[in-house]
């Protein structure tokens, strides 16, 4: 039976893993697939065949010119590149690409994906009108004041709309090539393509691109430390500043003046984060009812984690649970 097509479609300054990173999952599902279904031929395709410089300075090589791609296209993704300048980083627009993304052969595709800041292009041909998407989380705030008609999810590791997805920063694009090795076998595929890959099927910090907890530093006090790692394994305990300073064998005052030093934000403001990505990854991971999981968590009650889970993630516990354990749909 004849291969899903995959098209690649990269243009000076691609980030390399934007492209690299589907282009390994597709090849490995192929190689990983009984022999009596259909597999996958990725090409590359660039605005001319042979080598296309990439952001780090490295190149791939275009296997051929977007118009001499086949008719029928299975999935056509789109990667990203990252602009750095004075002002700061700004998404990568080609318009020759953009143009090409605008003709019919493009829109005929099966399946549109970008991964990171390619949405940008996908949204300057018209393909993410009235859509909702994400892309980068230092690109989305420009993605979203540039094309007001796209409704732009920054949060989100991959956003399905019907035939379009679109991914998060960089890396992402192996969890969206994963989600669609599952859509279109099954879920043990992409669990197999993952573990040959080696690497985690769902991330553990859930479908969140920008964990609040990364933003944070790891501290250099001995004390401080060791409380961050415990704190994770000890939700449901007293995580008061009275009782995590009587841990650390330092007066409230000063453990919570040290604590801020060296992490960044007070004991209180830590703590919540980590009980509410604890709580994401139960809603993602686990079947168990709103009530248990802010029992397990140490949130107390479902009100608390309602508020707090709405206050940080922008969506209430049960859409979150909908949109991400529904492939992203």
């Amino acid at each position: 039976m004849p291969p899903h097509i995959v098209v690649i479609a990269v243009v000076d300054g691609v980030e390399l893993l934007d492209a690299a990173g589907p282009i390994e999952v597709f090849s490995t599902a192929d190689r990983l697939l009984n022999k009596d279904v259909p597999g996958y031929k990725t090409l590359i395709a660039g605005p001319r065949p042979g080598l296309v410089r990439c952001a780090g300075g490295t190149s791939i090589a275009a296997d051929l010119s977007w118009k001499d791609l086949p008719h029928e296209i299975g999935t056509l993704v789109v990667p990203g590149g990252l602009v750095f300048d004075e002002s700061g980083v700004k998404a990568l627009e080609a318009d020759s690409l953009v143009q090409w993304l605008a003709t019919p052969a493009a829109h005929g595709a099966s399946r549109i994906a970008s991964v990171c800041a390619g949405a940008h292009m996908l949204a300057a041909a018209g393909l993410l009108d009235g859509r909702r998407a994400t892309t980068h989380w230092a690109t989305a705030a420009q993605l979203a004041a540039d094309h007001p008609e796209v409704t732009v999810e920054p949060d989100a590791i991959y956003v399905r709309d019907e035939h379009v997805w679109t991914s998060a920063g960089v890396s992402t694009g192996i969890d969206l090539a994963l989600a669609l090795v599952a859509h279109d076998h099954h879920a043990e595929l992409a669990r197999r393509v993952a573990r040959w890959l080696v690497m985690y099927m769902r991330r553990p910090g859930g479908q969140s691109q920008f964990s609040e907890l990364l933003a944070y530093s790891s501290a250099t006090d001995a004390q401080i430390a060791r409380l961050q790692a415990w704190i994770p394994d000890h939700l449901t305990e007293d995580l008061s500043n009275d009782a995590l300073a009587f841990r650390a064998g330092l007066s409230v005052r000063h453990f919570s003046r040290i604590f801020r030093q060296q992490v960044g934000v007070t004991p209180g403001h830590y703590v919540e984060s980590v009980r509410l990505d604890a709580a994401a990854r139960h809603l993602l991971h686990t079947g168990n009812g709103l009530r248990t999981i802010a029992n397990a968590v140490g949130l107390g009650s479902v009100e608390t984690l309602h508020r707090l889970f709405k206050q940080r993630f922008g969506v209430t516990p049960a859409a979150y649970r909908e949109r991400f354990t529904a492939g992203g749909s």
